[in-house]
Formats: structure tokens, C-alpha cells, sequence
């Protein structure tokens, strides 16, 4: 492949994955924040003043949103929310692909003596691992404590950067801490929330009452994928910046603070 065609190439899917991001995060901070608005509306649900629909202004028109507890609509005509997160992992992997396992930037003599082939494994190992182990926590007792949760993730996470950045080169460890990030968040969607999602209309359309746990299990996997997205972001921009992150003495403890620093951004947008 000449390096025209693969830099046209390159330029493309990043264009994808970018714009299919966009969509992806902001239709999961607008559902994660309408939720929050209607769990507001429920807790003041006694009071006269309180209005029980969602209000807002946008492209010059208002609207109205209300919580709906039974489906008035053939199971066909409701709208899913999917392809975008499956666009958007499908084309980071692609470029992962291309720039990492295809190109040059994965492995680092000075950080030690690997083969492609073995750089390329605990690439690919670090993300199925990752999604392992947070699946297997939020099933578990742990995932019923937001505040152990997030301390467990936190460790969990330094350790992955830490072991990567011993293993492959500075620039790679932080793409594979993201890429590690982003098939967590997609396989939330694909193998936990869309399942649930599927019973509860499958219920709600033979006018059965579906399981409430079903919904709080999905909204809760939404919740983290709200959470990871900003440091998802962080980290696709330290490419630019090699001194000040992957490049740094300090490189994966910097790695951990834009972690620390996008979940407080986080939770500043879900209250916004």
C-alpha cells in the first residue's frame, strides 16, 4: 500500500469514527441527562409546581418529553440507538489496525524487546481483559457501591497503563488504555443495554409488565459509558501533546489524572 493511499485512507476512517463518536456521546449524555431530569420529577412528585414532562428550547421551537412506563406503539416504531456505537469502535479498531499493528508506533526498543506479533497479542489481550474483569465487577457486589466501583476501576485502570507502558511504546499504551475504554462502552451496548432493551418491549408489547431490574441494569451500564467517554477523548488527543502525556517521565501517572480529570467533567455535564 503506498503511503498516498494509506494517509487518504487513514484521513477517511478517522473521519468516521470521529463524527460517529459525536453522535454516539451526545446521544448518551442527552438520555443520561433527560433521565436525571424525569429522577428529579419523581422525587418531587408531590408538589403541585412541578411539571411532569421534560421542557426544552432548540431549533428555534419547544419541546415537550415524558416518561412513558408502557409502550402505545408498535414494538417497529420505536427508534434504537445502536449503529453509532458500533460505527464508531468498528473504525478506532480499523485505524488501531492501520497506524498500530499495520504501521510502525507499536512497539518500542527502548521499553523492551518484543516481537510485533507479542505487542499485537497484549494489545488485543488488554481490551478483551478489560472487559472481562469490568463485566464481572459490575455483576458482582462491588457493582452496587458507586464510591468502591469507581475506586476499583481507578486502580484497575493505573494498572493497565502501567503494565502497557512497560510493554509497548508510550504512544500505544495510551491508545490501547482508550481502545480498552471504547469495547467496554460498546459491548455495554451491544451485550448488555440492546438485550434489555429487547425484553422490556417484548414484554411491554403483549401488555405483560416487564422486569424493572432489566432497566436499571441498562441505565446504570449507560451511566459508566457517560463516564469513560471524556477520558476516551483525553486520550485521543494526547497524541498531540507527546511531551506533556505518553512522552512524559511521568507518563502513566498523567494518564491516570486525565482519567481522574474526565470523570469530574463528567459528572459536571450530567448535573448540567
Amino acid at each position: 500500500m503506498s503511503s498516498s493511499i494509506r494517509e487518504w485512507l487513514n484521513l477517511s476512517v478517522r473521519w468516521i469514527h470521529v463524527f460517529a463518536g459525536i453522535m454516539w456521546v451526545g446521544q448518551t449524555y442527552y438520555f443520561t441527562w433527560l433521565d436525571g431530569q424525569f429522577t428529579k420529577l419523581e422525587k418531587n412528585a408531590h408538589s403541585n409546581s412541578v411539571a411532569s414532562k421534560v421542557w426544552m428550547v432548540h431549533s428555534g421551537g419547544f419541546y415537550s418529553v415524558e416518561k412513558q412506563k408502557s409502550l402505545g406503539v408498535a414494538p417497529e416504531q420505536v427508534r434504537w440507538f445502536r449503529w453509532e456505537a458500533f460505527v464508531t469502535w468498528l473504525a478506532g479498531v480499523i485505524l488501531l489496525v492501520l497506524v498500530y499493528y499495520v504501521g510502525d508506533g507499536l512497539i518500542d526498543s527502548d521499553v523492551a524487546d518484543i516481537s510485533k506479533g507479542a505487542g499485537i497479542a497484549i494489545g488485543v489481550g488488554a481490551m478483551v481483559a478489560g472487559w472481562i474483569i469490568y463485566d464481572l465487577a459490575v455483576r458482582s457486589a462491588l457493582g452496587k457501591s458507586p464510591k468502591a466501583f469507581a475506586g476499583f476501576g481507578l486502580v484497575m485502570t493505573a494498572a493497565a497503563a502501567w503494565g502497557l507502558m512497560h510493554v509497548l511504546s508510550g504512544r500505544a499504551a495510551y491508545i490501547h488504555v482508550g481502545a480498552m475504554f471504547g469495547t467496554i462502552m460498546t459491548l455495554n451496548v451491544w451485550e448488555r443495554i440492546l438485550p434489555a432493551q429487547r425484553k422490556m418491549i417484548a414484554s411491554a408489547a403483549t401488555g405483560a409488565a416487564f422486569d424493572t431490574s432489566l432497566g436499571v441494569q441498562a441505565k446504570l451500564r449507560s451511566k459508566h459509558n457517560t463516564f469513560m467517554a471524556v477520558p476516551v477523548v483525553f486520550i485521543m488527543l494526547s497524541n498531540h501533546f507527546p511531551v506533556a502525556t505518553y512522552g512524559n517521565t511521568f507518563n502513566w501517572q498523567i494518564l491516570v489524572v486525565l482519567v481522574l480529570m474526565g470523570w469530574a467533567a463528567a459528572a459536571v455535564i450530567r448535573r448540567a
